[in-house]
């Protein structure tokens, strides 16, 4: 196959157009760099991870995007609540406890293949150019330095692009982690997820209706509940393997419903309403990458790390990297320093808050815990939990984490994350 050489005609270049990408892009393109986003499918396009929370509110205000999802169908979310197997629901932690009503603490529920194509439009509209069913090929290298990408469009033309700076927003795939041996697999948190949608199922009403539910199942497993807009609902249970498997049962509508019947009150949402008919599954939930940026290089969103979904904390964890990373590039493009150093700050802030929403999950995990018997303990401690519920998670949580070691253990923070050149000085 033919490669062709084209002139360096950009800034940037961003492997990935899902909410990370579309975030940085909208950011380098809104200061005048020239960015192109390479994505590898066509939008919109199928995507789980539904629900966002609070913290997703700065990054999309900065994007400008808040106007577009007040004018939006989706569905308000104001809270989150957890349910036992035998129904029993706790209170709803409102985030409006803690953060303004009307901005920070309303968030919403979305369908993530118009979500994303929002987003995508929104880069656009500020300037950087996409192109859609392009795949990126390999990372060019000059030395140890990346320069650019060989790409391939969807007529099978291969070329070769170069910028001072690629982005790998590269999702799930991990396209810099998988291929360069960086990819790290979370110690404990490996889960498999079977879920569908509902149509017209039992949903709360009024500032309810858009409640993120989380169900437990035995054996510390769980379910989602997330209503959409058009009488939707996404619903999904994740758990161990071995757990969803038993019996050496392996049909995922199988999976999904003997599920349903571990849990009384999602037994009850779905009494009403019809199932879609297609079951999904993903599995290997949480992994991190061994390094966070490398000479003309950074790794932005889930693939810089990606952390088990009970608290939805994927998009928002993208959207602040893409934030994040974007206003580094433009200060890096300006101070003509491009080096990994440039991405320490941006590195230690997104490992701080993989951190903090990692210990939560492990917690919530442990047989042990419980969110109630904690705040019984230290009724002070429902601030701090809803703080972090909600992605505020780039602040000191240590007396929080003091408070749960009483309860089960919690994990040490992983030496994952650096830049490349800071790790290999440290002979890390």
């Amino acid at each position: 196959m033919t490669t062709h050489n084209e002139a360096q005609a950009c800034d940037a270049i961003i492997i990935g157009g899902g909410p990370a990408g579309s975030c940085a892009g909208a950011i380098l393109a809104e200061y005048g760099h020239r960015t192109l986003i390479l994505e590898r499918e066509k939008f919109p396009r199928f995507h789980i991870g539904e629900s966002l929370i609070p913290f997703t509110f700065h990054p999309l205000e900065r994007i400008g995007m808040i106007p577009k999802m007040r004018a939006s169908a989706f569905v308000k979310k104001y809270s989150v609540t957890f349910v036992q197997p035998d129904g029993r629901r706790s209170q709803p932690f409102y985030f409006f406890t803690r953060y303004d009503r009307e901005t920070v603490a309303q968030t919403w529920q979305v369908l993530r293949s118009e979500f994303d194509q929002m987003l995508l439009d929104n880069a656009r509209e500020k300037g950087a150019e996409v192109r859609e069913e392009t795949t990126v090929k390999r990372l060019l290298m000059d030395g140890d330095r990346v320069v650019g990408v060989e790409a391939t469009d969807k007529s099978g033309r291969t070329y070769e692009v170069r910028a001072p700076i690629t982005l790998d927003c590269s999702g799930k795939e991990a396209f810099t982690s998988n291929r360069n041996g960086w990819r790290m697999n979370d110690p404990y948190l490996n889960k498999i997820a079977v879920w569908t949608y509902y149509k017209d199922s039992k949903r709360g009403v009024g500032i309810d209706e858009g409640d993120t539910t989380v169900a437990y199942v035995p054996d510390k497993g769980w379910f989602w509940h997330i209503p959409q807009h058009n009488g939707m609902t996404s619903v999904g249970v994740v758990a161990e393997g071995k757990y969803l498997t038993r019996g050496g049962v392996k049909d995922l509508k199988a999976i999904f419903h003997r599920e349903v019947e571990e849990n009384l009150w999602i037994k009850d949402r779905l009494s009403v309403g019809r199932s879609t008919g297609d079951y999904y599954i993903l599995s290997e939930y949480s992994r991190h990458s061994r390094y966070g940026a490398a000479p003309g290089l950074v790794l932005v969103g889930d693939a810089f790390a990606f952390l088990d979904p009970v608290f939805s904390s994927g998009v928002m964890l993208a959207l602040k990297s893409g934030h994040l990373v974007g206003e580094t590039i433009h200060a890096g493009l300006l101070a003509g320093d491009l080096s990994p150093a440039r991405f320490a700050t941006y590195c230690a802030s997104m490992r701080q808050g993989v951190e903090n929403m990692r210990k939560l999950v492990y917690a919530f995990y442990d047989p042990a815990f419980s969110f109630r018997e904690v705040i019984q303990r230290y009724p002070d401690a429902a601030g701090e939990i809803t703080d972090c519920l909600s992605g505020d998670v780039n602040k000191d949580f240590s007396q929080l984490w003091r408070r749960f070691r009483e309860f089960v253990p919690l994990p040490d923070d992983l030496p994952y994350g650096e830049p490349l050149d800071s790790a290999v000085s440290r002979g890390v």
